[in-house]
């Protein structure tokens, strides 16, 4: 575990996938071709904690969504890259935004259209219910499945290893 922490003390930005991770990724559709998508409210503030605790937060998905828009807006994530099937062209306009290296970013998958930017971050981060191959690729694998609790898990362990997540948490209790 040590490892991990360190690896993780590193980053800087931590890119996630929505489908699959911020989301079960079960996806509903309406009569009126209108998208749905469930978000779990303990994976919303754990990216709340984890921005109050100066890092920055991205997506990158591959299907375009307003409530994704409206979602990420709420929890103030700022970089939203969506309808990218190929991630690789948003990552590369990601990392220039912000001015960071390869090497000081997270991401978070789920399945093998999130490989291409595993393999060339710092710390490749694969959901519990993530595919195999994918789950092969990855520095460390959350706990709990994607769109129940592996987005807080991730952001915990960001906290943690930058020396936040105690008093963060502590201070629930003032």
């Amino acid at each position: 575990m040590q490892d991990i922490l360190e690896r993780a003390k590193q980053i800087e930005l931590v890119i996630f996938d929505v489908d699959g991770v911020m989301t079960d990724g079960s996806l509903f559709f309406g009569d009126d071709g209108q998208e749905y998508k469930a978000f779990n409210s303990f994976d919303g503030h754990g990216m709340r904690m984890l921005l109050e605790g100066g890092l920055q937060a991205a997506i990158i998905t591959g299907r375009k969504s307003n409530v994704v828009k409206h979602r990420m807006q709420d929890l103030g994530v700022t970089l939203i890259y969506q309808g990218y099937r190929d991630k690789r062209p948003a990552f590369a306009t990601l990392l220039q935004e912000v001015g960071l290296k390869a090497e000081q970013v997270a991401y978070v998958g789920d399945d093998v259209v999130d490989l291409p930017i595993m393999t060339k971050v710092g710390f490749a981060i694969a959901v519990q219910n993530a595919h195999p191959y994918v789950k092969q690729h990855a520095h460390w694998i959350t706990d709990r499945p994607g769109g129940r609790g592996a987005v807080r898990d991730v952001c915990e362990l960001m906290l943690e290893a930058r020396g936040g997540l105690a008093d963060k948490l502590a201070s629930y209790l003032d």
